[in-house]
């Protein structure tokens, strides 16, 4: 065989050789870019579920089938929902103008802990007009508070459902929303309405106590209603926090460890 022949072959061969190894390489590229599509889409996942959980964090607990969507990398049934287009409040929700421009003062009892209580009717006159009737009613008394967040700048506990579960009453529902912080923050102290998820409409008779500074991002409606604040008392509900959760959601959403039930709920 020629050697001009022999050196042809060879030189074919050591091109094929080249060849094969770059394909390798291009294959174990695409592999290690997959791989850090597939890690980067478990972590918006993950993200995903904390930002699903701390949105229905107020709208009662969310479903089984809203936590499985959740789990599963998509978003909440209800955090796709069109906002409410309901301008105006039933017969049995009394009007802002029994509330406007007045300050509430008062007290909440925990556990036989009270706190101080404020309600702002300039800021928030809706909200304060219907929690003023409330308290007069004495609908808190016996009331639980059922939910219990304890993130590191997520604390919240929530109060006020008819039935002790977050369910609302479908019956008192109100709006619009007021004195929304538009920075999404919510100092210690706060006491904030509860709502079903992107309705404006959809406050009720429950509330939460923010026990330290906490962000809440807005859903399609908007943020919560600041009607109040906590003027004493504060470390009632840290304590109760302190005491850990029943976990339902995640390891820092649930029920309070300690049982909480309202003594009672008064306004002047």
């Amino acid at each position: 065989m020629p050697a001009s022949s022999r050196s042809a072959r060879e030189a074919k061969r050591r091109i094929q050789q080249m060849e094969a190894k770059r394909e390798l390489r291009r294959d174990q590229e695409k592999r290690r870019k997959r791989d850090n599509l597939v890690a980067a889409g478990a972590g918006t996942a993950a993200v995903v579920l904390a930002v699903v959980l701390q949105l229905t964090a107020f709208a009662g607990n969310p479903t089984e089938d809203e936590f499985a969507a959740a789990e599963a990398g998509l978003t909440s049934p209800s955090a796709s929902a069109t906002p409410s287009a309901q301008a105006t409040n039933g017969p049995n929700i009394p009007a802002a103008d029994t509330a406007a421009g007045k300050t509430f003062t008062g007290e909440l009892v925990l556990n036989g802990s009270p706190l101080g209580v404020e309600l702002d009717g300039t800021s928030a006159p809706q909200a304060a007009a219907v929690f003023k009737s409330l308290s007069d009613e004495g609908y808190y008394s016996g009331k639980t508070c059922h939910r219990l967040t304890t993130g590191d700048a997520f604390g919240v506990m929530q109060c006020g459902s008819p039935t002790g579960d977050g369910k609302g009453d479908p019956n008192y529902t109100w709006g619009p929303l007021e004195n929304t912080p538009a920075d999404n923050t919510y100092p210690a102290g706060t006491i904030a309405v509860a709502r079903t998820g992107n309705n404006a409409y959809g406050n009720g008779t429950q509330f939460f106590i923010v026990y330290k500074d906490t962000t809440i991002p807005a859903d399609s409606a908007g943020g919560y209603t600041v009607v109040g604040k906590v003027t004493s008392g504060l470390d009632v509900v840290s304590t109760i926090a302190a005491a850990g959760i029943t976990p339902v959601t995640s390891d820092t959403d649930g029920a309070p460890v300690q049982p909480v039930t309202i003594d009672s709920f008064s306004l002047k």
